[in-house]
């Protein structure tokens, strides 16, 4: 059980110190789940390994990425998806790296319109 009181003003914590309310704020460390955040990077990392053995920049989808590339590279990894979802065989890891592909399109589609949107 908490020992801190929020009042919707103040937070009191059991030792005293006190805090603005945690009412309304964004909750990222319930948000989001580190095993998957984990597992989207080493994703990440594994594919930064270029087809002509090079290493690219973690940051370099953010240099800018068509929404249509996205939107297509997203469909084929969805299918994947899909595929080994209907099959009573799949792999895990196989299907991890599906779903952290479709992971990467939707992020990435959604860097671009929020820096449309700016």
């Amino acid at each position: 059980m908490s020992d801190t009181v929020d009042t919707g003003v103040i937070r009191v914590f059991g030792t005293g110190a006190t805090r603005d309310t945690a009412a309304g704020k964004l909750d990222y460390e319930g948000f989001l789940s580190p095993a998957v955040l984990q597992r989207f990077a080493e994703y990440m990392h594994k594919n930064r390994i270029q087809s002509d053995g090079s290493l690219r920049d973690s940051d370099n989808w953010q240099k800018g990425i068509p929404r249509t590339a996205y939107m297509k590279s997203l469909w084929r990894h969805l299918m994947h998806v899909w595929t080994l979802h209907r099959s009573s065989a799949y792999v895990t890891a196989e299907m991890e790296d599906a779903l952290c592909a479709c992971l990467f399109n939707v992020s990435g589609y959604l860097h671009e319109l929020l820096k449309e949107k700016r």
